[in-house]
């Protein structure tokens, strides 16, 4: 997070404009969705200001708050850690945050430790789902592992993303796989941050590297 005395002089863009975070401890994540969200919010990605996407399709609400992780992006590496992808979905990568106390408003930033990920193909695309802890949360927080996470919990995780697309008349397919721990979501990050400083350039580099990875 900034300091006291440094600001932005205008509001950065949350996809290319905000730090990533200060892993391994901690990720930044933009939300996007809560759990009280009955239409899907998505981020522009020219402007940077969340514009609705679409109504949700099934009766399920997002179990969690859902966003993702500035200075992402689901490249050829990210890609290549997942069975079955073809290529990236080309966006920065999701993340599910869990968070004992209800939060209500989107469009805010959250730490969050990253503790596992859920493998999801759309349509032949690799489009992870990482799993994490509110950082500061006294129920949540804790959690260093998808070990420590209830499995009801996951399962509703799951349900949501394999049904959030669904129609009658759908084009392509999701696929959502079995959960993944700690430190193979380290690997997906890893791959996040390199996929995108190679479309992005150097530049994307802010307080955070790449080469790091998730303690197992």
């Amino acid at each position: 997070m900034s300091s006291k005395t440094s600001f932005s002089p205008w509001r950065p863009h949350p996809w290319h404009g905000l730090s990533a975070g200060k892993f391994p401890n901690a990720v930044n994540a933009y939300i996007e969705l809560t759990p009280y969200d009955w239409v899907k919010y998505e981020i522009d990605k020219e402007s940077g200001y969340l514009r609705l996407d679409r109504p949700q399709r099934t009766s399920a609400q997002p179990p969690c708050l859902y966003g993702f992780v500035p200075r992402t992006y689901s490249g050829k590496r990210t890609a290549g850690l997942m069975e079955g992808a073809e290529k990236g979905d080309g966006d920065p990568l999701d993340i599910c945050v869990l968070c004992e106390r209800p939060v209500t408003r989107s469009e805010i930033l959250v730490e969050a430790k990253i503790v596992g990920g859920l493998p999801m193909l759309d349509g032949g695309e690799a489009d992870d789902k990482l799993i994490a802890v509110l950082e500061s949360d006294n129920i949540w927080g804790h959690i260093n592992d998808i070990g420590g996470v209830p499995k009801g919990l996951v399962d509703r995780i799951i349900h949501y993303f394999a049904t959030y697309k669904f129609m009658p008349d759908a084009v392509g397919k999701v696929e959502v796989g079995e959960p993944y721990g700690r430190a193979h979501a380290g690997e997906v990050m890893k791959a996040s941050l390199e996929d995108y400083e190679e479309l992005f350039g150097p530049h994307a580099r802010t307080g955070f590297h790449p080469k790091n990875t998730l303690a197992s």
